[in-house]
């Protein structure tokens, strides 16, 4: 409300301009969460100097070998995890874009992000002494994406097709 009582509104250009903002920062943000993810600071050497201690206290008779398997799997975790956020994130913004060509072809605009997001990050991760690239971890990069979009998919399409029942 304006302070003479009137009520006040955005102009329409600055209102769609917040909402491709609302759509998009969360997604450009967690990409960059994700290109951080990819140098030293989280290599399997920094997370293991986590890791380890942790599981040494919770279970004090662990072995290195159980360890190992642990940390492997929380790490293959933490991919599939960062790519089915970074799939939602992909869907809500290119789902509720503007334009029509993007709210048509969201699923595979949002896949294709993701693909060429995973292989980019693996390369991006072969300039990093400390981490190793790999094709696998870009597999399961987008298994975890695609897992994501899919979720996405069957619940924005089942929702619809309860709309329309209802009407």
């Amino acid at each position: 409300m304006a302070a003479d009582g009137s009520i006040s509104r955005m102009p329409v250009q600055t209102h769609s301009q917040w909402n491709r903002f609302r759509r998009y920062a969360p997604l450009v943000a967690w990409m960059a969460v994700v290109f951080f993810a990819s140098t030293d600071a989280f290599s399997a050497s920094h997370s293991g100097q986590l890791i380890r201690p942790v599981l040494l206290w919770l279970f004090p008779h662990i072995s290195e070998g159980q360890i190992s398997t642990i940390h492997f799997l929380i790490r293959k975790t933490g991919h599939l995890t960062e790519y089915a956020i970074l799939g939602l994130l992909a869907a809500r913004a290119f789902h509720g874009s503007a334009h029509a060509g993007l709210r048509r072809s969201w699923f595979a605009v949002a896949l294709a992000l993701i693909v060429l997001y995973a292989f980019s990050d693996e390369f991006h991760q072969s300039f990093t002494s400390s981490r190793t690239a790999s094709v696998y971890d870009s597999l399961i990069d987008i298994s975890g994406g695609l897992a994501a979009l899919i979720l996405y998919f069957r619940r924005h399409h089942h929702a619809g097709a309860k709309l329309k029942e209802e009407l």
